[in-house]
């Protein structure tokens, strides 16, 4: 029998994190972490990233691991460093991106003392991860790290968190480590097979369908099976936020997002669709509008690797649970090609007579005119990768962006978490190094994590700014515009100087305010070797449509009044 190696707890933490893989770390040294830092010391393989406040390593994980497929992981002390993960790990939570969270503790003599840092953040935790571990005896860490990042990936993809008091990772014991097992190909049930029959019996029956795609098409890698499927049947297809990339925007199918500021067309569509098929999506808020209003003709197919989710929102006629992939490839040879013309020609004559993407005239220079330039931009490299922060900004990108494959678009979608961009980019980039990287950012979002600029520059990640810059929380504004008397309380937001921010931290940056600068900065950004910041001074006043009115129903969509339309279908 091979001799027992001695390793202190930090040590078999770094050796555990090798076998699983693991190549990048995003973190924060800080007291209770330290044991952890000294032993990374000794595995150079483990590249470190070194952020500048702790919520940036948990969407930098999160941005990692959309892009790469594996695990995102982030570090970070105890105390503060383990409470300022919290936003960027339930951000994971609710975008199904799987990550693990390393989080020092104070020792184990002064848990429950309220000693300097302590926190328990397992508790914390427990709501924003799939599970949280303490891990009491270094003995214990091998196994909780490999059990971690199984569950990290299994199912519904999310979050983990361990926690490991400080003298747990100074303590000697002996080193065993599990074999890693990968987490099996997802297999369909009997029970869905069966249910996977009632739905093809609907498909073929339907005369008005359509198919909502959402972000479990990526988290699946399932967008060839959906094409293959849309395809097959002859059924557009529409998908929400984070689904977009999951179909081609450019294929005849295509018809956009919808939801609460998707595409008119989109939205009357799934309201008059007899059939609905929904994948890889959770019918939430955003998407439906009023619930109760939600779709009243159709029957909905819902498929779905979370149980818990199907028929949560809505009433649901037809609930497959399974993984998207292996769903659609047994769905799709039950379907017949059954051509829907009077359909088909419906959704036409809407695009036709409501032209959600039309930019109002303006003399001001417009933030989709920002946008519809960077989709020209964009077009000529598919693999170029854009990341979003929350907001307006957010909302045009979705909509005037396109995207050819998979993984292209990077947002917080469920949490909506302002200042996720940045971060997130960054590890977009060290993810997919050489890969182009675009961020669409707001004034006020990007102020909130402005400081990962450095770490851009430290690390010499490329990624190019957009900063769409109205000098207010630009979404806000419009509600309180639109729906609270025009109190405009508390919505500008006044910033630095961004270029000489932008300059102070090593990073290349100009201004535009003029509609014909707006490609040459685009350029020059492209043509700068290192990461670039274009401030776009944009309109203050301008609104994103269409819009669902708060309370309303998707038939409710409001469309820019600006632009004058033809009502008719």
């Amino acid at each position: 029998m091979a001799e027992l190696i001695k390793l202190k707890g930090a040590e078999i933490m770094c050796e555990s994190l090798l076998r699983e893989g693991v190549e990048v770390i995003f973190g924060h040294p800080g007291g209770a972490i330290l044991p952890f830092y000294d032993a990374l010391w000794s595995y150079p393989q483990l590249r470190h990233i070194l952020v500048r406040h702790e919520q940036a390593a948990a969407h930098a994980a999160d941005g990692y691991s959309r892009v790469t497929g594996k695990v995102g992981v982030c570090v970070a002390t105890s105390g503060p460093g383990a409470t300022n993960l919290v936003t960027g790990i339930m951000g994971a939570k609710a975008d199904s991106v799987p990550m693990v969270a390393i989080t020092g503790q104070v020792s184990r003599a002064s848990l429950g003392t309220e000693a300097f840092q302590e926190c328990d953040i397992c508790s914390i935790a427990a709501s924003c991860t799939k599970t949280t571990f303490m891990v009491m005896n270094p003995a214990d860490l091998a196994d909780t790290i490999r059990e971690a990042f199984y569950v990290a990936q299994e199912g519904r993809p999310g979050p983990v968190l361990i926690d490991v008091p400080r003298d747990v990772q100074l303590e000697l014991t002996d080193a065993v480590f599990p074999q890693v097992i990968p987490v099996p190909v997802p297999e369909v049930s009997e029970e869905a097979l069966d249910r996977l029959k009632d739905a093809a019996r609907l498909i073929n029956e339907a005369e008005r369908p359509v198919i909502i795609s959402g972000h479990g098409i990526m988290t699946s890698g399932a967008n060839q099976e959906l094409r293959a499927l849309a395809e097959q049947t002859g059924i557009p297809v529409i998908t929400t936020l984070l689904g977009l990339g999951g179909f081609p925007s450019g294929h005849p199918l295509s018809m956009g997002m919808l939801g609460m500021h998707g595409m008119y067309w989109a939205n009357i569509a799934v309201d008059q669709a007899d059939v609905i098929v929904g994948v890889g999506m959770r019918f939430d808020d955003r998407v439906t509008g009023k619930v109760d209003t939600f779709a009243p003709h159709a029957r909905i197919i819902h498929m779905d690797i979370d149980a818990s989710q199907i028929g949560r929102n809505v009433p649901v006629e037809v609930p497959v649970v399974g993984d998207a992939k292996a769903l659609l490839s047994k769905l799709t040879p039950m379907v017949r090609h059954t051509p829907h013309p009077d359909w088909m020609q419906f959704i036409e004559n809407l695009k036709r007579n409501h032209p959600s993407l039309a930019i109002p005239p303006s003399d001001k220079l417009q933030p989709q005119q920002v946008i519809s330039t960077l989709n020209t931009v964009i077009q000529e490299d598919p693999e170029t990768i854009v990341v979003t922060g929350v907001g307006q900004h957010q909302m045009w990108a979705a909509q005037f962006l396109s995207f050819k494959k998979a993984d292209s678009f990077v947002s917080s979608g469920g949490l909506g978490a302002m200042g996720f961009e940045l971060p997130a980019a960054m590890g977009v980039q060290v993810g997919k190094p050489g890969t182009p990287v675009w961020v669409v950012a707001g004034d006020g979002g990007f102020q909130m994590t402005l400081q990962e600029l450095v770490t851009l520059s430290e690390e010499k990640l490329p990624v190019k700014i957009v900063l769409i810059n109205n000098g207010h929380l630009g979404m806000v504004r419009q509600w309180q515009d639109m729906y609270f008397n025009g109190h405009l309380k508390a919505v500008p937001v006044p910033g630095p100087d961004f270029i000489k921010l932008a300059d102070a931290y090593g990073v290349g940056a100009v201004r535009v305010s003029n509609a014909e600068d707006v490609l040459p900065a685009m350029r020059q950004a492209q043509a700068h070797d290192g990461p670039f910041l274009i401030e776009f001074v944009v309109d203050s006043t301008t609104n994103v449509y269409p819009m669902v009115p708060p309370g309303g129903s998707l038939a409710d969509t409001l469309e820019d009044p600006a632009i004058s339309t033809t009502i008719g279908t």
